[in-house]
């Protein structure tokens, strides 16, 4: 039988390119977006597109009830995977934008998984493979909100392998670095929402370092950045492999940081990162 899967932020990025590469493996691919726009022109690239946004619970049970109405009520793996980020420092942060940030990020990433282990639990098996970030590892200036909501992913996800060791379900982290996306251009819109950044504190900061890698990057190639295939690869392995890892470092830095946060002391460690 042909299996299915359902990928959730495939407008563009690792999304699509999973999307695309699982199709032509012969997998029944959902490419779900968060924009009725993105579906449409998956849609008329031959794919099933749900609308699901995280942040829209209605469309998470109703995108899921799509998928399961084609499939004649199963699904044989689920890759959450769309994110986005708010930069700026902690204390410029609005409480208010960590409750909208979690919500897209980590809420609903386990609404949407929990409605999906009974439906993976009747059929017997599953998968559900969950696009951390090297930020889940550790922490980095700026980017505190991402941060948060990835170390929360983290833990979650380790508690439900822990807890569903007695199911024949199963459940993956992958871990990238960079990896050329629009990802950066997608949360300037975030920043101007929330950040006031000319009444920080951190003005000076923000006018010689965020602002910089913000609106004028560099456009020089990063050394550490891996393709969104390289993402891809991996999760192949999670969902078809008969052992799947917990675990799956995608770039060179993602190993870097694991090393690190294994050797070094706190103290250390933190030297290290404020560095970069």
């Amino acid at each position: 039988m042909t299996r299915s899967i359902l990928i959730t932020g495939s407008s563009s990025g690792i999304g699509l390119d999973a999307a695309r590469t699982l199709r032509d493996r012969g997998w029944r691919v959902f490419a779900s977006c968060r924009q009725q726009g993105d579906c449409d022109r998956l849609t008329a690239e031959g794919f099933k597109s749900p609308r699901i946004d995280y942040a829209d619970p209605a469309s998470i049970t109703s995108g899921l009830a799509e998928v399961l109405t084609a499939t004649g009520g199963t699904l044989d793996a689920l890759f959450n995977n769309g994110a986005y980020a708010i930069p700026g420092a902690v204390e410029d942060l609005p409480t208010d934008a960590l409750r909208t940030i979690f919500e897209a990020n980590f809420f609903g990433w386990h609404d949407l998984t929990r409605q999906v282990i009974p439906v993976m639990r009747a059929q017997g098996h599953g998968r559900v493979v969950q696009c951390s970030s090297v930020l889940g590892m550790v922490p980095m200036r700026w980017r505190g909100a991402y941060v948060a909501t990835k170390y929360a992913l983290e833990g979650l996800t380790d508690t439900m392998r822990l807890e569903m060791a007695d199911t024949p379900l199963h459940f993956s982290l992958i871990e990238p670095g960079p990896i050329p996306t629009r990802f950066r251009t997608n949360s300037i819109p975030h920043f101007e929402k929330w950040i006031d950044w000319k009444s920080s504190a951190r003005r000076a900061q923000y006018e010689s370092t965020l602002l910089k890698r913000l609106y004028e990057p560099s456009g020089k190639p990063d050394p550490m950045e891996r393709p969104p295939s390289a993402v891809t690869a991996k999760l192949i392995h999670a969902i078809e492999a008969a052992r799947p890892k917990p675990r799956y470092f995608v770039t060179p830095i993602t190993h870097i940081a694991d090393g690190l946060r294994r050797l070094l002391p706190t103290r250390a460690l933190d030297r290290v990162l404020g560095s970069a």
